[in-house]
């Protein structure tokens, strides 16, 4: 579970010629893993044939597009259930206090919430605590592989293998809410000025703060069950 959790860390983060070029490490790696199935094994083989079959630039662009400038594909788990910063940074000063808690370092520059690091500090963690985690976000996992499939993106294959990883099934009224903000074009930018247009992210102590760990995880990411905002305020979010 370990190394399939590292590989699907690997192959969702942004794409750099060390990564296409270590397609027989993966193809490997995956191999090698005892806690994934056929299945599952061929979908991360498939992705890995993708991505290495690619140019560089292409594979570059492609993830931009997906990832980056498109909000409703964003890797970053707290930006699918934080409608107001000041409670994302602090959802985020909660979740890097239970990193740095278990040992793993990260850099200033590294976002907590962001998935491929997620994955990677549940690559450490046990059994237990790996479907405890990925049950908390399986409705944001789920309802990114539902778009990415929607898109006929590879990259739909990673989410696949983290919902069997999970060994659960998610809400379906949680996914639901998620799926029904609404999609901008990504080639669009003015109207992509107009959704990424909030509040900076604050990190730092408030009222509460004082809980970590696990169960503030648990609690922010319940925050997803609001229901989905109105198109006209999405400039708010």
């Amino acid at each position: 579970m370990a190394n399939a959790l590292k590989i699907v860390s690997i192959l969702l983060s942004y794409p750099t010629a060390e990564l296409l070029a270590a397609a027989s490490e993966l193809r490997a790696a995956i191999r090698s893993d005892l806690l994934t199935g056929s299945r599952e094994k061929a979908w991360l083989d498939a992705l890995v044939d993708d991505l290495s079959g690619r140019d560089l630039y292409d594979a570059e662009e492609r993830y931009v597009m997906l990832f980056d400038r498109t909000r409703t594909l964003s890797l970053h788990l707290f930006e699918h259930v934080h409608g107001e910063s000041r409670d994302r940074g602090q959802a985020m000063v909660d979740l890097a206090t239970m990193y740095e808690s278990q040992g793993l370092d990260i850099s200033a520059e590294e976002m907590p919430d962001f998935l491929p690091l997620f994955l990677e500090y549940l690559s450490t963690q046990s059994p237990e605590e790996v479907h405890n985690l990925l049950g908390q976000t399986l409705h944001i996992l789920s309802a990114l592989r539902a778009r990415l499939q929607k898109r006929d993106s590879i990259y739909a294959n990673a989410l696949l293998v983290l919902e069997a990883i999970a060994g659960t099934t998610a809400d379906a009224k949680a996914v639901d809410e998620l799926l029904q903000v609404p999609e901008h074009d990504p080639d669009d930018l003015k109207a992509l000025d107009t959704v990424w247009n909030e509040e900076a992210v604050t990190f730092g102590g408030g009222p509460g703060s004082d809980a970590c760990g696990p169960d503030r995880l648990r609690t922010q990411l319940r925050a997803a069950k609001r229901p989905a905002p109105r198109p006209e305020a999405m400039g708010d979010l």
